[in-house]
């Protein structure tokens, strides 16, 4: 009996039979791929951020503003703000509640603007001095032409040169002639503005005065008024106490004649050109605000300047509103890079320091 060599087949292999409760389907079904899946999902999620924010900016606002004030309580600023605030909480339907943040030329309030959320809730009135000039005055640890978005341009203001009721010079060429005769005068400044008004007048003039800084026009007029300062340039919030007869009014800084002060001659028609000065008020919101919400408070600054109400009651504070093809925030961001341009190197020219 021949014995084969071949090896056994081995048997074959057979997998066991699958449970009816756990089924293994051959192909995944559609669109359950798990790195699709996820893609999808991360793709949402990036999206959610956004719509967030679209949905807040057509809610705003839900909740009462802040505006910051850049100066004490009466200054003309603090005025002008609460004039045009009241009446944009009507087109807000929230209230405008204003803070005053004085100091250091307003950069004390500039600055706490610029550090604010930027959603809306937290603006800032400024103007020349605190959104321009204070940047070739001060090592400031913000960005004027960077960390602001403009809203919108308010008002254009100039300066008057007051004096004390006991100067005895009619007009401003005896004026000029009493200041060379007198000269222990006594100038009063409320900003940087006015300080460098200030020393453009006396170079124009060829007269010194003795400069003494004031946190707020409000102490300058009664410092005036109780002959403490003999003479001082501050915004047209003087005029009421000039036709009351308690100061006097020699000549205003605008291109033009006020309308508040029409008897009130310019220093360019009295032949002193350089000694002009157009200065503005506006509205920012911090760096980031979203645009919709810029537009929305653009919008009620727009609704408020062209109220007759408010224009009159800024008229008969010597304060005349921007047009209306001017109250948009690409023209008060022109404002701010046109005067930086213009201002900055007068100031580092004529070497007048921060007081």
């Amino acid at each position: 009996m021949k014995t084969s060599l071949r090896p056994a087949a081995k048997p074959q292999y057979q997998s066991p039979p699958r449970r009816n409760d756990r089924p293994y389907p051959k192909t995944r079904p559609s669109g359950q791929h798990p790195r699709r899946q996820f893609l999808r999902l991360a793709v949402g999620a990036a999206a959610l951020p956004a719509l967030s924010r679209n949905a807040d900016a057509q809610s705003y606002p839900t909740r009462p503003i802040t505006m910051i004030v850049p100066s004490a309580a009466g200054a003309g600023i603090d005025t002008v703000g609460r004039v045009v605030t009241e009446r944009m909480r009507k087109s807000l339907a929230q209230p405008i509640i204003i803070e005053n943040i004085a100091g250091a030329d307003g950069s004390i309030g500039a600055g706490r603007a610029a550090r604010a959320k930027p959603d809306g809730y937290t603006i800032d009135i400024g103007f020349l001095g605190n959104h321009v000039l204070n940047g070739a005055f001060y090592s400031l640890n913000y960005d004027l032409l960077n960390d602001f978005a403009p809203i919108s341009p308010l008002t254009n203001n100039s300066f008057f040169l007051y004096a004390k009721k006991t100067v005895p010079a009619k007009d401003l060429t005896e004026l000029i002639a009493w200041l060379k005769s007198n000269p222990k005068v006594s100038a009063g400044t409320t900003g940087v503005g006015p300080r460098l008004i200030t020393a453009v007048f006396q170079r124009e003039t060829g007269t010194r005065l003795a400069v003494i800084p004031y946190r707020g026009a409000a102490a300058a007029f009664q410092d005036l008024m109780g002959g403490q300062i003999d003479i001082s340039f501050i915004t047209p919030d003087g005029l009421p106490l000039v036709r009351a007869g308690s100061l006097k009014a020699y000549a205003t800084t605008s291109n033009e004649r006020l309308t508040a002060a029409p008897d009130i001659p310019t220093f360019a028609e009295l032949g002193l050109p350089k000694i002009s000065w157009s200065a503005w008020y506006g509205i920012f919101a911090p760096k980031g605000t979203p645009k919709d919400v810029i537009g929305r408070l653009n919008a009620a600054a727009v609704e408020a300047l062209a109220d007759p109400a408010v224009r009159s009651r800024l008229a008969e504070l010597g304060y005349e509103a921007f047009p209306r093809e001017r109250q948009t925030p690409e023209a008060l961001g022109a404002f701010v890079k046109a005067d930086a341009e213009k201002w900055w190197p007068i100031i580092k020219a004529t070497g007048i320091k921060a007081e």
